[in-house]
């Protein structure tokens, strides 16, 4: 299964998440070294994620990236 690379973009209602397709690598370790790369050249104003996905298609790795997740809940003694 490859590994995918997306930026993405929220928007201002944070229910609509605009994803963009950057690469797609056969191993973890280049996904990574690449996705790091982007990171560090990004301008400092930027607000978009670069976010490595493992799925079996992209649309598998896209509907993984549109779920929404609720926040953790962290107890008292973990503050």
């Amino acid at each position: 299964m490859p590994y995918y690379v997306f930026r993405i973009n929220e928007s201002a209602s944070a229910l609509v998440k605009n994803l963009e397709l950057l690469d797609t690598f056969e191993k973890y370790r280049d996904a990574k070294l690449h996705t790091k790369e982007l990171r560090a050249d990004a301008e400092a104003g930027d607000t978009s994620m670069i976010k490595v996905m493992f799925a079996d298609n992209q649309l598998s790795a896209e509907e993984q990236l549109m779920e929404k997740r609720d926040k953790p809940i962290v107890m008292e003694w973990e503050k």
